[in-house]
This record gives structure tokens, C-alpha cells and sequence, in this order.
């Protein structure tokens, strides 16, 4: 994860990138009323409509997506020769699409959505009914050849292709392995939101995809429980479909980002990505807002990680609103701002912490205490920590400080400053205060803050844990929380150099440029 300043930093440098969107489009309709009470001719909610409106869906909602995130974008679909396809052509359109690739296919009607949102006692809206109009056939030869013809040429002038697919037809295995060879030789990446269910190896070669849980588990068979199965899923995505790297959703879980395996038989590794907990009302279009906040951050040279730490806060925000919106980048700026603000107001000195440390003991509630270097945040860290915080009411992370860990692990450690630490660990949800310290013991805090639990993650037993004899003299307890197999530190390290050389040249370079504005 990085720190809350860098992902802003990197968040205002995103700019307005050119970006293709391909994929199925479709027509939102949206009538709302209050729910007042059951019909006396059927058992069914009578709905009193007193609103209707009409919106973007499917890729079309992905370009005005892109659109609120300040990016200029080339829409590629089809619609039907009837008013629904002309009313969606007409709001892209008026937005500012360009919608010149946007073909009418006489052989079906534009795909509708239509959902009935009802209200109870006016407030609480919930969907109650949804009514598709669709055609799934395959695109007509003619039209594939005439998209093939026209986006072949201007590949190279883009800086991501994004394939919106919804399995209505749109995205053949013909289409879709044209454009992706052809980004591929231009060095523009693609990313996908594949269809639930079809056969993923119309995508093979694209850069990165992003299927949620259940994609996933029915593209790879592998369920998905935890973060070693999420990791597993993608790697074997990577592996089957040539990709650069795998992005899976796990819904209130965040994401899981895998690479391709490396030659040696490793464990399955990756990154995961919390996201913070939200009042969700509908998650209607937050899997496009996932993906065109990935593939805007990408296409201006951000991480992989840091594009789907910003995607995690756009989908929040998305997540919270009522059916598909727009979120503009002026909501993700002030959701960047509090973040900052949250993480900042964690990070005390001692003198501090032992007065709010007092303050929390006042209310009756328990505090918790880990120490650690914490150099390269991974999983094994979050899943300890969040272990660690159901023990009591008040999480403290004592991290140690640069010239501490070099003392202990030596000249070329910590990777991450100890700043930088500290203000990953404050954006946990887990982790209530963060403390840097200097002394290679923790045994001066633990005798002012006194915890009532001195908790270590690993395979120690309690007498082995440093501090164990200070917090049992006052009668405090002393856990151990167990590991995530096949994660840690140093292995991450040892296994950069594979990573590196499986990636594909242009996350090798993107990676580069953030990690400098990262790090400086």
C-alpha cells in the first residue's frame, strides 16, 4: 500500500488520458416511486411512480465514468436502429464521447435495463424489479470487419483500451484478439471486465483483467475463501491467458492483485488491498467504476498497486450512491484529503499517546499493543493486525524506526522509510494509533502505555516474545496470532527480480516512474 501523500500526489498527476472503450452498450431506465403497499389484484408491491429517468449502463456507463474522472474517450458498441439506440447515442454524445465508432446493427434492438426502484415511507430506496431487453447473438461479420478496419490504425494513439464486456455480442474472439495483438505491438495496455461465464481465452494476451469473486471461481474453478485461494485464481488467470498481472475483486474484501508465477514452484503470492468499510445502497456500476479508474491511473503511468488503491476509493464512493453515477475526481480528491487527514491523526508521540491511552482507559475500554519493523506491507502484516485488533478495544502499532531496524536487520533495511511505514499502518481500519520508535526494546513504552495485551504475530511462544516480562509483571497478557503461509518480508524481496522479468515492458516502466515519486 502507499502512503496516503503519495497516493494523491500520484491521484493529481493522472491528467487526461486518451483512452478506447470497447464493449457492450446499454440503456438504463430508471423509474422510481414510493412502495406504498401490496396490490389487491395480485401479492406484488404497488409502486406509485413519481420519477423516471434514463442512463448510460454497461460500457456506456464506463465512458461517462471516465469522463467525471477527466479522461478523453472513444466509445466502440452498437446499438439497435430504434429510439433507445439513438436516446444512448445522444448521451454519450452531449457528454462529450466521442461516438463516432458507435455502430447501428439492424439485426437487433439497443440493449434496455429497466428497474423499478421503490421507496419506503419516502426514504430507503431499494430495487424491487429489473426487466432486460436484450439479443445476445454474436456481432454480424460486416460490423466486426468495419470495427477491425477502423481501430486497428489508431491503436497507437490511445493510452489504454478498456473491453467492457457484458456478453451481449459484442466482444467476439475475432474483434477482441485483433485489438489486443494489435495494443500489444503499439505498447498501449488493455484491461478487461470480463462477461461472467463465457470463455476467458477470448481475452488471452490482454494485459490485466479484473473479475470479481465469482468470475474468478467460474473461470478457474478454484474457490475463493481466502487471500491464498484469491491469489492462486489469478495467478493460474495469468498463466492460462498470458497476462502481465490479474486484479480480482473480493467485494468488502478490496482486491487481490497476482502476478504470473514464477519459474521456481513458490507458494501462490500477491498483494492484497483492503478498502474501507461503507454504507452500500446499491452496487449497481461499481465494477466499471473499478475499471475505468484502473485503466485511467495506468494509462498516465501509475503502479499497478497504487491504480487499485485509487479504484478501492472509487468504487466506495460509487458503492454509496443510489444506481449508476458518475463519480467525479473532485469526490475521489476529498476522499484522498480525509484519508490523509484520518492516517495523520493516528501517528502520535509517546508523551501523546500515553495522555489518549489514559483518556480510552477513563471509558472502561482495553488496549491492545503490537510492535515490528513492518518493511514492506503484505497480507501476513493485515491479517495479523486484524487479528490482533478483535483481542481489545484499541489497536497501538509500534513500528520501529529506520535507525532502529538497521541496527537489527542490517545496512539495506528498511525498504519503505519509517514515515512511510507509519502512514500505511494508519490507513488500516484495524489500527487505531501508530508510534515510531528509536530503542531496539519496546520496554520504555511498555511501561508508560502499559497495554492490557502485548500481542506478536509468528511462531514465537509467549515467554520468547520481547516485553513479555514487563506486561506480566502488571498482570497483562501476552498472545501470539499465527501466520499466512508462504508470506513474508524477505521472501517478497528475494522474489522481486522473478516478478520483474515476467512483467510485460510497459508495467516494468510505469512501476518505475511511481516507485521514484513514491520513494523521493
Amino acid at each position: 500500500m502507499m502512503n496516503s501523500h503519495a497516493l494523491a500526489q500520484t491521484f493529481e498527476n493522472l491528467g487526461n488520458p486518451r483512452v478506447l472503450v470497447i464493449g457492450d452498450l446499454i440503456l438504463d431506465r430508471y423509474t422510481f416511486g414510493n412502495a406504498e403497499r401490496v396490490s389487491q389484484e395480485a401479492p406484488v408491491i404497488l409502486l406509485r411512480a413519481d420519477q423516471r429517468e434514463a442512463r448510460a449502463g454497461g460500457a456506456a456507463n464506463v465512458c461517462l465514468m471516465l469522463l467525471g474522472l477527466e479522461a478523453q474517450v472513444t466509445c466502440v458498441g452498437v446499438v439497435g436502429d430504434d429510439a433507445d439506440g439513438r436516446e444512448l447515442v445522444s448521451l454519450l454524445s452531449d457528454a462529450g464521447v466521442d461516438s463516432s465508432c458507435v455502430l447501428s446493427d439492424t439485426t437487433r434492438p439497443t440493449t434496455v435495463k429497466e428497474r423499478f426502484i421503490g421507496r419506503a415511507a419516502n426514504r430507503h430506496p431499494h430495487q424491487i424489479l429489473r426487466v432486460d431487453s436484450e439479443v445476445r447473438d454474436p456481432l454480424p461479420t460486416s460490423i466486426e470487419q468495419r470495427f477491425i478496419e477502423r481501430l486497428l490504425p489508431q491503436l497507437g494513439s490511445y493510452q489504454v483500451v478498456l473491453i467492457s464486456d457484458y456478453n451481449k455480442g459484442v466482444c467476439t474472439p475475432r474483434l477482441l484478439q485483433a485489438v489486443i495483438h494489435a495494443a500489444r505491438d503499439a505498447g498501449v495496455p488493455v484491461i478487461v471486465d470480463p462477461a461472467r461465464g463465457v470463455d476467458y481465452s477470448v481475452y488471452h494476451g490482454a494485459t490485466t483483467m479484473t473479475p470479481n469473486r465469482l468470475e474468478a471461481e467460474l473461470a478457474t474453478g478454484v474457490k475463493i475463501s481466502t487471500t491464498a485461494d484469491a491469489f492462486r485464481a489469478g495467478e493460474q488467470l495469468c498463466r492460462q491467458l498470458a497476462l502481465d498481472m490479474a486484479i480480482v475483486t473480493l467485494d468488502r474484501d478490496g482486491m487481490a492483485l497476482a502476478w504470473p508465477p514464477p519459474a521456481r514452484n513458490d507458494q501462490p503470492t500477491g498483494e492484497i488491498f483492503p478498502t474501507r468499510a461503507r454504507a452500500v445502497y446499491d452496487i449497481t456500476g461499481a465494477g466499471d467504476m473499478v475499471l475505468a479508474m484502473i485503466g485511467v491511473a495506468l494509462a498516465a503511468g501509475a503502479s499497478p498497486a497504487a491504480a487499485i488503491e485509487l479504484g478501492n476509493i472509487a468504487a466506495g464512493l460509487e458503492v454509496e450512491k443510489v444506481g449508476v453515477a458518475v463519480v467525479p475526481r473532485a469526490e475521489i480528491r476529498a476522499a484522498l484529503a480525509e484519508r490523509q487527514a484520518a492516517a495523520q491523526s493516528k501517528i502520535l508521540s509517546l508523551d501523546d499517546l500515553t495522555r489518549v491511552v489514559g483518556e480510552h482507559r477513563a471509558r472502561g475500554e482495553s488496549i491492545v499493543l503490537t510492535n515490528g519493523c513492518f518493511d514492506l506491507l503484505h497480507v501476513g502484516h493485515v491479517s495479523y493486525l486484524q487479528e490482533a485488533r478483535a483481542l481489545g478495544d484499541r489497536l497501538i502499532v509500534a513500528v520501529n524506526s529506520d535507525a532502529s531496524v538497521r541496527r537489527l536487520k542490517g545496512p539495506t533495511r528498511p525498504v519503505i522509510s519509517e514515515a512511510d511505514r507509519a502512514a500505511m499502518l494508519a490507513a488500516l481500519a484495524a489500527v487505531d494509533y501508530v508510534l515510531v520508535f528509536d530503542e531496539d526494546t519496546p520496554h520504555d513504552f511498555l511501561h508508560r502505555l502499559r497495554p492490557d495485551v502485548l500481542v506478536k504475530g509468528g511462531t514465537y511462544t509467549p515467554d520468547q516474545v520481547v516485553g513479555h516480562e514487563v506486561v506480566e509483571a502488571y498482570g497483562g497478557r501476552v498472545c501470539v496470532t499465527g501466520m499466512v503461509d508462504g508470506i513474508s518480508t524477505t521472501k517478497i524481496v528475494n522474489s522481486v527480480a522473478d516478478r520483474h522479468a515476467l512483467r510485460g515492458p510497459h508495467f516494468a516502466q510505469s512501476s518505475t516512474r511511481q516507485d521514484t515519486r513514491s520513494i523521493g
